[in-house]
């Protein structure tokens, strides 16, 4: 019970950080049809869990607090749900061009970002990179 209350806190807490920073991209780069703070988060949030999978691994952080990182905050952060619901409104508004880019873009990018965060994570532990 108290893996799942760390969890909602976690959770909780990586969904208004998710919202804050995908509308503040948006604003900033005034993309009116393409969801490009979505995608930011969604890098951001692989490349962190990336990050921590390598970091916490063997570490002294208690599996709770691992799940209230990973499963509850980049859990809450992440927005694959709403990428896909972006990506069909793009399909539904007839923008094939432009949900064809945010289905290569995010994954690719998203991929790339997981990759950076274990490269980080290797180099801090002091594992070449």
């Amino acid at each position: 019970m108290i893996q799942t209350g760390w969890i909602g806190i976690g959770g909780a807490l990586g969904s208004m950080l998710r919202f804050a920073l995908a509308a503040g991209v948006q604003r900033l780069v005034g993309a009116e049809k393409f969801p490009a703070g979505t995608m930011l988060v969604n890098v951001l949030g692989c490349m962190a869990i990336g990050f921590l999978s390598v970091r916490l691994e063997g570490s002294s952080v208690s599996q709770v607090h691992r799940l209230a990182l990973t499963v509850g905050v980049l859990g809450g952060f992440t927005t694959f749900s709403s990428f896909s619901l972006n990506t069909m409104q793009l399909v539904f508004e007839r923008q094939y061009m432009l949900a064809v880019w945010n289905v290569v873009g995010s994954v690719v990018l998203c991929l790339l970002g997981c990759w950076l965060g274990f490269r980080l994570a290797r180099g801090f532990a002091g594992d070449p990179i």
